[in-house]
């Protein structure tokens, strides 16, 4: 069908590439949910106290920012149309300008510009309104999960190219210089290290990075590839293979 060859055998489990993980939900781990519409915010947090959360609520980007800054959320829910100086991308890219929490967008359309920005400023994932809560409550926890580590092996140092990848101190440099990759960009790299020479399909991609079960658009992952050319430039011998996906190495 279309030349789309058997998935590769043996392909490396996501967690052996060392991403922590932790707790799955539900012992109070604190949650900053940015939504200017109060009927929504309130659903969306009467569901995650529902299992287990704790849940601050912000009804714009300002406050959101100051919630996280003194909360250290564990993950961070925003509504992309926020009203105010501040809107859901800005929030977005200060978020991760201070760190690796995760974070899932809201947007108000189906619309592929919004959700592709979201993701070129650091989200995690996105959910499109109207939403289930129980959806969102699933993707909650699957990003949490993946953020955890039952099992993880010896921190290792990954070498392709002229990139080198330490997966103890999740860092990875670029000749001698440190390059700053968002928490998903790193596993992502990682994972594709893990398989070098591999020809992957996005929707492998998908299942090793972000968990198989994530709902979202295979697209997603070729907007972490650019993003990882951006970086890395031609340091990095990321292929991409037409009509599958992409190989590194």
């Amino acid at each position: 069908m279309g030349g789309m060859p058997a998935r590769p055998e043996g392909p490396r489990a996501p967690h052996s590439s060392g991403v922590k993980l932790g707790p799955m939900a539900g012992d109070g781990e604190t949650i900053v949910v940015i939504e200017d519409d109060q009927n929504i915010s309130d659903l969306v947090a009467l569901y995650l106290r529902r299992e287990g959360f704790r849940v601050l609520q912000a009804r714009d980007g300002a406050q959101g920012l100051a919630y996280a800054e003194r909360d250290r959320p564990k993950l961070v829910v925003v509504d992309v149309g926020l009203p105010g100086e501040l809107d859901g991308f800005d929030v977005c890219r200060r978020l991760r300008a201070a760190g690796d929490v995760p974070i899932v967008m809201l947007t108000a359309r189906d619309d592929e510009v919004d959700r592709v920005v979201g993701l070129e400023f650091g989200a995690d994932d996105y959910v499109t309104k109207p939403f289930s809560p129980r959806e969102l409550v699933a993707r909650v926890r699957a990003i949490l999960r993946r953020a955890g580590s039952p099992a993880r092996l010896e921190p290792s140092i990954l070498e392709v190219g002229q990139v080198a990848i330490d997966t103890g101190r999740r860092e990875v440099r670029r000749g001698e210089s440190v390059v700053a990759l968002t928490s998903r960009e790193f596993d992502l790299l990682t994972y594709l290290a893990l398989n070098t020479g591999l020809a992957l399909s996005r929707r492998q991609l998908l299942d090793g990075v972000w968990g198989e079960g994530w709902y979202g658009d295979e697209r997603t992952v070729d907007v972490h590839v650019r993003q990882l050319r951006k970086k890395l430039g031609d340091d990095l011998p990321l292929t991409t293979v037409w009509g599958v996906g992409y190989r590194l190495g």
